[in-house]
């Protein structure tokens, strides 16, 4: 793995894991706010991703030709 991408493991991928987990566990109702919060942050990444690349294709990536 390169550097930025352990860094983005480390910073935000463990701590959003562990904080749904240790949510999850919290709620009494079956987890329906770790569910949410879930829900919440993928709709936030995708709008996100969408809005950066703004339907742009990546420059490092070529398409192959049909055959």
């Amino acid at each position: 793995m390169t550097g930025p991408s352990l860094i983005f493991w480390i910073i935000f991928v463990i701590p959003l894991v562990a904080f749904l987990i240790w949510l999850m566990r919290q709620d009494k109702r079956k987890g329906w706010i770790g569910l949410v919060v879930l829900a919440v942050i993928v709709v936030g990444a995708v709008v996100y991703t969408i809005v950066k690349n703004d339907g742009k294709q990546d420059a490092n990536v070529t398409q192959q030709p049909a055959n």
